[in-house]
């Protein structure tokens, strides 16, 4: 078996077309550009980055491991350990922090029984450590669950928010 099939064989093949998307868009001797997008692709259907899903994307992009390593531990947005199924950011910048997000912060944890960077022993929640900018101010205090945001947010409205959520 070829290496590229032994990757076929991890990334399945809806990630593989998506980063396929991302390297149409650079030049063949820029494959490394299209990391952040095949990172996100694979943790997208995953739910986190592992070693070997990594590895995978890293051969298929055919760039060193290392390169992957390295986005995938920058960045925020990718998650290298197991997480709940969704993923709570709650924006601690200084608007959001002026207009209640601290409050929000402690609701969260009250209501899930868990501390930032925790998941609920039910797998259903993630409330990660805190986020610096989620780039919406003027709708502040704000949050990002599972990449969609919502702001002007109140306790109750993140009551709403979370009851609403499929298991």
């Amino acid at each position: 078996m070829s290496a590229q099939e032994q990757v076929k064989g991890e990334l399945s093949t809806h990630v593989r077309e998506e980063i396929d998307e991302w390297l149409a868009r650079y030049p063949e001797d820029q494959r490394r550009s299209a990391v952040l997008g095949a990172l996100r692709a694979a943790q997208h259907e995953q739910g986190y980055l592992s070693t070997e899903i990594m590895d995978a994307v890293a051969e298929y992009l055919r760039i060193p491991a290392m390169d992957v390593y390295e986005a995938a531990s920058f960045y925020s947005m990718f998650e290298l350990r197991p997480v709940g199924r969704h993923t709570i950011a709650v924006c601690s910048n200084i608007s959001c922090m002026l207009r209640g997000a601290d409050d929000l912060i402690e609701h969260l944890q009250t209501r899930l029984g868990v501390r930032l960077g925790e998941s609920t022993p039910d797998g259903k929640f993630y409330l990660k450590r805190e986020e610096e900018c989620l780039a919406a101010c003027c709708g502040a205090p704000m949050m990002q669950v599972d990449h969609v945001y919502y702001e002007n947010l109140t306790p109750q409205r993140v009551d709403e928010i979370l009851d609403s959520l499929e298991s």
